[in-house]
């Protein structure tokens, strides 16, 4: 059994450090669970986001969308991976989940367990195992 750290890609050591950076930024006074994410493009710029709460909670935005936001209000649309730091190991919401599809369906999610004693690897998955069907609305053709 091999119990050195796991080896990380130098593109991804940078995603983590930026995702963990991120949720040091979150607003999260109401469910105290900070969440940052680092969103890789395919051209190799990283986007970051952090959840940001609000007393009406509806109006929560997640660190996964503010990373989405920040990429394309800067013109990037193609993306290849999210690293996402978290304590806990919950998921990307539904939304979360439908807006990242609407750019890359087969997105790589990194999955970052964070202020663990035990310090987990982070778990990879694709985000088409966790939304196989996503929303696409079929405009019409107006040519």
């Amino acid at each position: 059994m091999n119990d050195s750290p796991l080896q990380l890609p130098n593109c991804w050591q940078e995603l983590q450090r930026a995702a963990r950076a991120a949720r040091q930024q979150a607003w999260a006074p109401y469910s105290r669970f900070p969440v940052g994410a680092a969103i890789l493009t395919d051209c190799g710029r990283i986007f970051v986001g952090c959840n940001v709460e609000n007393s009406s909670s509806g109006l929560t935005i997640c660190a996964e969308r503010t990373a989405v936001g920040a990429a394309v209000s800067q013109g990037f649309r193609s993306f290849s991976a999210i690293w996402i730091s978290l304590a806990g190991m919950p998921l990307p919401c539904g939304a979360c989940r439908q807006v990242l599809a609407e750019f890359q369906p087969d997105l790589l999610l990194i999955l970052d367990q964070v202020d663990r004693d035990d310090q987990l690897p982070p778990e990879l998955l694709r985000l088409s195992a966790l939304l196989p069907r996503p929303f696409r609305l079929r405009l019409p053709d107006h040519s």
